[in-house]
């Protein structure tokens, strides 16, 4: 049995709280990791004094919104500002990496808060483990997903080169093998709200939703098990379920 991993489906929030309370989980297990180191604890799986950092992974859906990561470039927001206000999309500069993207109503947003020295220090395979899991899951709805090489993200119609379309979107930050931020997967997403910026700073592909894929409105409940599913076959771990 692999490291527990604390689910929680935070349904419709707002991104600052969520972001918040990632980093301070973030902080809480990195400060762990240096008090472990310091008293030669390091690579021990249990102590009486100081435990493993926990591992996290929420599901929630965001409100309008775009993030731009900290290699991202602010021309990628063609909208003005003006225009933002006017459809309620809210702007946030972050620390992840990647650049810009939309987090809205009809997303899957997945942040898992792992300690990756408990799974694998490697954070190349953590992002194909992540996209591995919705590109199972689109399978399972009959649509052939796969990736592009030197591009993160999952794609559909990959072989058709600038006609791939983007499904879900990867963007991460890790910290002593501590990760954050993760990945946003359009299931019923509103796709022109794209049309704001230049998705991951990427302009000659375009992007698309599982509901665009099959024609037809998806439940989202199915899809969030389905993903969970996936997720729990690709990293192995034990999921507890906090509701």
């Amino acid at each position: 049995m692999g490291p527990n991993v604390h689910f929680q489906d935070l349904g419709h929030a707002d991104y600052e709280p969520v972001w918040q309370r990632q980093e301070a989980l973030l902080k809480a297990a990195v400060d762990l990791k240096i008090a472990r180191r310091r008293a030669g604890l390091e690579g021990a799986e249990t102590s009486p004094e100081l435990g493993l950092p926990d591992n996290h992974l929420f599901f929630v859906e965001h409100p309008h919104v775009l993030t731009l990561g900290k290699s991202g470039h602010e021309e990628h927001v063609v909208a003005s500002p003006e225009r933002l206000a006017e459809l309620g999309v809210a702007y946030y500069p972050i620390n992840r990496g990647g650049d810009i993207t939309y987090h809205g109503p009809g997303q899957l947003v997945g942040y898992p808060i792992l300690d990756l020295e408990q799974f694998f220090t490697d954070i190349g395979k953590y992002m194909r483990f992540l996209e591995e899991a919705i590109i199972r899951t689109c399978a399972d709805y009959g649509v052939e997903a796969g990736r592009v090489e030197g591009l993160t993200g999952v794609w559909i119609d990959v072989e058709k080169g600038f006609g791939a379309r983007k499904i879900a979107a990867l963007g991460v930050k890790c910290s002593r093998w501590v990760t954050m931020h993760g990945f946003a997967f359009n299931l019923n997403t509103d796709l022109a709200f794209f049309d704001l910026i230049v998705p991951c700073g990427i302009g000659d592909r375009g992007v698309t939703s599982l509901a665009a894929e099959c024609g037809h409105a998806i439940d989202e409940d199915e899809v969030k098990s389905r993903v969970l599913h996936h997720l729990g076959e690709v990293f192995g771990w034990n999921l507890v379920d906090e509701g």
